[in-house]
């Protein structure tokens, strides 16, 4: 069993404020999951020193920080491009925790293969987290039946969920209210997005800010360099075509935990 995490109360008590309402199971009358933003970034907004280099930024306070934050969500998202860098287990390490979130995999193009040997089905396997469902746009006929059957064993699922091709390449992509749309279909009262830089930048785009509820950022004290995946959402401009902010937060307060930084804050509509 990996090493148990825990989070002092009084810490937990500061982010309160910035996490869903904690419901009895999960069903929701709500219109759609809570959806918190959160990730660990260098000083110049980097996630990693290159792209599918894993790169540790937080220290171990910021770590059990979010790893109590998974105790508060139903679910996390992740892109597929994060799974297949880093095999993550994408599980609660918190001691004691009494429910693990659902991981959620944006693979839209199938990208990944599951193999018995990753590790977020070793933790499914041992009762120390669930198996994930993956959003793709995929048709079910063209799924391959041994990754179907391995999810299956593990109570993981393909799901799947409108999709558009885009820019020269032709891939598929994703709406974030379909995402979430499938997510509330799963009963899913909200969900922690936690990278990767695609898919965190992709949220940030003015049409989806509404649907952010709460931001939650790991400042590390380090530069990473140029060459990283950035945090950086394509710019917006005026009717002029002069460039302005693409986001702003407010509601700010900022936590330090051991070397590290916490910033928290909703974003300005």
């Amino acid at each position: 069993m990996s090493e148990q995490l825990t989070f002092p109360v009084e810490s937990a008590a500061l982010l309160e404020p910035r996490l869903p309402p904690k419901l009895d199971g999960e069903e929701t009358s709500v219109s759609r999951p809570f959806v918190t933003l959160t990730f660990a970034t260098s000083l110049d907004s980097s996630l990693s020193l290159a792209p599918g280099v894993r790169t540790r930024l937080s220290g171990p306070g910021s770590k059990a920080m979010t790893h109590y934050l998974r105790t508060r969500h139903s679910s996390i998202l992740v892109g597929v491009s994060t799974v297949l860098a880093d095999d993550p287990a994408l599980n609660c390490r918190i001691a004691r925790a009494s429910s693990q979130p659902r991981p959620i995999v944006i693979d839209a193009n199938l990208r990944w293969t599951p193999r018995r040997s990753d590790k977020v089905f070793d933790v499914c396997r041992s009762g120390d987290g669930l198996a994930p469902f993956i959003l793709t746009g995929v048709d079910a006929s063209d799924l391959p039946p041994a990754s179907v059957e391995l999810l299956h064993e593990h109570g993981g699922k393909y799901i799947h969920i409108p999709a558009a091709r885009s820019g020269p390449t032709g891939r598929l992509r994703f709406n974030w209210h379909d995402i979430l749309a499938a997510l509330q279909g799963e009963h899913l009262a909200s969900v922690m997005v936690e990278g990767g830089g695609q898919i965190i930048n992709s949220l940030l785009d003015p049409a989806y800010h509404s649907l952010i509820d709460s931001v939650i950022v790991t400042i590390a004290p380090t530069w990473l360099g140029q060459g990283g995946v950035v945090v950086s959402p394509e710019r917006v401009t005026d009717a002029g075509g002069s460039p302005l902010p693409v986001a702003r937060l407010s509601h700010v307060s900022w936590h330090p935990f051991g070397e590290d930084v916490v910033l928290c804050g909703t974003l300005r509509q």
